[in-house]
């Protein structure tokens, strides 16, 4: 992963939905003009990752081919990936497909993030490993167009912990280097409310696993529930489970909006540096 911001020991990942359909910003920056320079705003604010994706992973959303998504993400990535690389910005792709993913890593991304923690496509691995790079995995119940019907867990901290405990193995057994691998409990997808808070409120637990824990908590809908707001009036909630999820240990965070969440962390950690 790229080096924090500043002198601060978090990562704030800017949000680059490439596509006509993902939950809040569908269709905002599907034209490649429009993605770059959304793109250049975000490492402007101080985004030190951004996370470029052509398949929405919305509840309900379609799956789009191999071909369709590199159609996407493709002039995106070959605009951008000089830019951040002169400026330390680290290009990640999202998807979970291997042909994208090598495409991708080809182009000058050198993270992957995949929101199915190699169910789809276990040949990420050995991309990653052969190329280096480095590796998000995420939790996800189902898949997009399942995974809202009715979620269940018997714990669900200590179900996505088995989960990406399971998964961090398989990754290292074929050839991906520990340190390059980040876990995200996947806030959002196949969760309800309850089991949201639960892995926020929780997050030391999955830190025993050794690994940065990845969050995105941005505008999602358990915010909405929570605030009776829509997409467009959740930056607060946003902020909020941000701040509790860094004092609980995560230290990477994706988000739409960066600059105020840069400005949020900042005084939070320095707040707590002062504490301790």
């Amino acid at each position: 992963m790229r080096a924090a911001n500043g002198d601060f020991d978090f990562a704030v990942m800017g949000i680059l939905n490439v596509t006509p359909d993902s939950f809040s910003d569908g269709g905002a920056y599907e034209e490649p003009s429009a993605a770059i320079a959304h793109g250049r705003e975000l490492i402007a604010e101080g985004a030190r990752i951004l996370d470029i994706g052509g398949e929405s992973t919305r509840p309900g959303a379609p799956p789009v081919s191999p071909a369709e998504e590199l159609r996407r993400t493709r002039p995106v990535l070959e605009a951008l990936a000089p830019e951040a690389a002169a400026a330390g910005v680290q290009i990640s792709i999202d998807t979970s497909k291997a042909q994208v993913a090598a495409a991708a890593l080809a182009a000058g991304a050198s993270l992957v993030n995949d929101q199915a923690a190699l169910r789809y496509a276990p040949e990420i691995a050995e991309l990653v490993a052969s190329s280096g790079a480095d590796l998000c995995l995420m939790h996800m119940s189902g898949d997009p167009r399942t995974m809202q019907h009715d979620p269940h867990y018997d714990d669900v901290v200590a179900d996505v912990k088995s989960f990406l405990e399971q998964q961090l193995r398989f990754a290292i057994d074929h050839g991906v280097s520990e340190e390059r691998v980040v876990l995200d409990p996947g806030i959002g997808f196949g969760k309800t409310v309850e089991h949201n808070l639960a892995l926020i409120a929780r997050l030391d637990e999955l830190l025993a696993l050794g690994r940065p824990i990845l969050i995105g908590t941005s505008r999602k809908s358990f915010i909405g529930r929570i605030t009776g707001r829509d997409t467009s009036g959740r930056l607060a909630g946003t902020l909020a489970s941000n701040i509790l999820a860094y004092e609980h240990g995560a230290r990477v965070f994706r988000v739409h909006e960066v600059a105020p969440m840069v400005d949020a962390l900042k005084v939070t950690a320095a707040t707590l540096r002062q504490a301790h």
